[in-house]
């Protein structure tokens, strides 16, 4: 199980939420930390994470201090140091609670947007394979009748290298579809460019700040440990600002985002709000941008299947034409033979 760039395991994320909400529990029944590791661990099902909260179990055993224990797995960064802060308050129940709903939201959104993504991804695999049929017998086509048409000094179809360059261009347009969802950095960049993708990041950036403030955390602290999550992105660069801004004395919000090019002014007005008490204001920007995702990617999701149907037909309609065009010109050359 790996760690990528924004502090997320490769894991399910519905059950590590569920993982903690029962640690919670176990933990506010008085059971040790040890102890309970140990048996939600055998309940689980085999995969990395039930390895790593093995090893970890294994390591408290030893007497190893859970600072040290968190920092050698592969847990998300945002979790281990949110379980330090709960350890240092007396508050670990609390803090798995507030962890558990993160990680609940969390997976909510990424369940819809995979279903967002459900729909263009099949136009696009569909639309290669018949537009790739089409071109195919359209080039077979023009290669058998290409004498037969020179001879009768009849028009010509374009060439071959000429038929598969929409296909081509369609391939590489899937290939970059596949890209951004499998490749870690193409997903980044997606992630704080394309819409419904940006609001999430917006809830889920806030929500991550909500967290680490709302235990005593300090804005400097958080706004170091978010940047480092989101270093080699849009977010990380900003943030980047916002630090350098805060070291120089800038200790208001609204003077820290100011002309902020990534975070849209409702955000910021949202978290400036809040004044001094900024784990509010992260966690109303939070709320709302939460229910503006899943309300983006719900219109978008109703849109997609008829949109994707018209593109597929359009495309369809446009790549048979030509395939027309050529079986009319061989019914009048062959109309032309009988004739003659």
């Amino acid at each position: 199980m790996r760690r990528n760039v924004n502090g997320w395991c490769r894991m399910k994320l519905d059950e590590f939420a569920f993982f903690n909400q029962q640690l919670a529990g176990m933990l506010k029944a008085g059971i040790p930390l040890e102890g309970a590791l140990n048996q939600l661990s055998r309940t689980m099902r085999d995969g990395p994470l039930r390895d790593e909260l093995q090893r970890l179990e294994a390591d408290l055993a030893k007497g190893t201090p859970l600072r040290d224990a968190l920092a050698s797995r592969e847990l998300p960064e945002l979790y281990a140091r949110m379980i330090s802060v709960g350890v240092a308050g007396n508050d670990l129940p609390g803090v798995l609670t507030l962890l558990a709903d993160h990680y609940h939201r969390l997976h909510a959104i990424w369940t819809r947007l995979r279903a967002l993504m459900v729909y263009p991804a099949i136009v696009l695999v569909t639309t290669l394979v018949v537009i790739g049929l089409i071109t195919w017998l359209l080039s077979v086509m023009v290669q058998t009748f290409r004498a037969d048409f020179a001879d009768r000094q009849m028009p010509m179809m374009a060439s071959a290298a000429v038929l598969w360059t929409p296909v081509v261009a369609l391939g590489v347009l899937t290939l970059a579809f596949f890209g951004v969802l499998a490749i870690p950095s193409w997903r980044e960049w997606a992630r704080w460019r394309l819409p419904a993708f940006k609001e999430a990041g917006y809830a889920r950036f806030a929500s991550a700040m909500k967290l680490l403030l709302q235990q005593g955390g300090q804005l400097r602290d958080a706004l170091a440990l978010m940047r480092q999550l989101e270093k080699g992105t849009a977010a990380g660069a900003e943030l980047e600002r916002w630090e350098q801004r805060l070291a120089g004395g800038q200790a208001k919000f609204a003077d820290l985002a100011a002309g902020s090019r990534l975070f849209p002014p409702l955000f910021l007005w949202l978290v400036s709000q809040a004044g001094e008490d900024l784990a509010d204001g992260f966690g109303r920007a939070a709320e709302i941008y939460y229910h503006r995702a899943v309300y983006r990617m719900e219109m978008l999701l109703y849109a997609a299947l008829p949109v994707s149907v018209m593109i597929l037909g359009f495309v369809i309609v446009v790549e048979v034409m030509p395939l027309l065009r050529l079986l009319t010109l061989q019914i009048d050359f062959l109309g032309d033979m009988g004739g003659s």
